[in-house]
């Protein structure tokens, strides 16, 4: 397997587990507060009502969450037209790396309410997805 292609897959799993951590969170908090919002779970977990509003952090996690998959997948898909168009190897790796810290960071500064962090963060992910897109161009239309 080329190279780029194993960073691809390494990116890929850190970034499923990112997602997965950010459940994770869901999940501990509506089992410890027993706040659950769909009836057969709150019937299921604490045999209860559903509660009327997500607890804090539930609705705080939900916000990363979505702010996640707003991101990660076109993340991915640009990091594959990089790699599909013969990119530079260090790149994908160094794009990967910005990436990974930005939406670590983003979440963190998230979860904690710190601003404007959490837009610098954010705005590191997208600078890292706008490098990739203007080497994809640049290989298609100019190498």
């Amino acid at each position: 397997m080329e190279s780029s292609w194993q960073v691809f897959a390494i990116v890929s799993v850190i970034l499923f587990l990112k997602l997965l951590s950010t459940s994770i969170v869901q999940g501990l908090v509506r089992i410890k507060t027993k706040t659950f919002r769909w009836k057969e779970d709150a019937e299921f977990f604490t045999n209860s009502f559903p509660a009327t509003d997500d607890h804090t952090i539930v609705a705080t996690a939900n916000g990363v969450f979505r702010n996640d998959l707003e991101n990660i997948p076109i993340f991915l898909f640009l990091l594959i037209g990089y790699i599909h168009t013969y990119n530079w190897h260090e790149g994908t790796i160094i794009y990967s790396g910005i990436f990974i810290i930005s939406r670590i960071l983003h979440a963190i500064f998230y979860f904690f309410h710190k601003q404007p962090w959490r837009n610098i963060a954010y705005d590191l992910g997208i600078l890292s997805m706008l490098a990739l897109s203007g080497h994809i161009v640049h290989s298609v239309f100019f190498a």
